[in-house]
């Protein structure tokens, strides 16, 4: 599990990277075809739908990594016994809340299915809210990681989340 685990982290690495990049591309392409005369219009509405991917996909890079801005000035003074019990409160209120958002996020790309993204006819306006349930599995899944994890003892950071 713990292989799939870390690799499906390289894929996530790749796959923002190269989304990042194609956003920087877009937007460099369209600026320069607008100083041409030959506005591309849409180049912001893909280099958006990118942006929307990106975010969550790095933010599931960021929370592997214990990257997340957190505010721990309060936690280091506790003791250890009671770091852990808030950090395992903190994983299963970001369950609860990741749950939530897998649940209402595929509803909301259901239900946006029949709308064309940005008047393109050819694009289902699902291919950007599906970021949002998808972005949370991920999520989800990093934060079962880290709750196992916590659980077998093995090296976690023990801030507040």
């Amino acid at each position: 599990m713990r292989t799939l685990y870390d690799m499906i982290g390289k894929v996530e690495a790749v796959v923002g990277g190269i989304l990042l990049i194609l956003m920087v591309l877009l937007i460099f392409s369209g600026g320069l075809a607008r100083l041409a005369a030959h506005p591309l219009n849409w180049t912001i509405d893909f280099a958006t739908c990118f942006f929307a991917w990106a975010c969550f996909i790095c933010a599931d890079i960021a929370w592997r990594r214990d990257s997340l801005m957190s505010i721990d000035l309060l936690t280091d003074r506790l003791p250890a016994h009671a770091r852990r019990a808030l950090t395992y409160l903190n994983y299963m209120i970001l369950l609860a809340f990741l749950a939530f958002v897998i649940i209402y996020g595929t509803q909301l790309a259901w239900t946006s299915r029949a709308r064309s993204f940005q008047g393109i006819p050819w694009i289902s306006y699902s291919w950007v809210t599906a970021s949002l349930p998808s972005g949370a599995l991920l999520l989800m899944l990093t934060t079962v990681v880290k709750t196992l994890d916590l659980r077998n003892g093995r090296r976690v950071n023990l801030s507040a989340g």
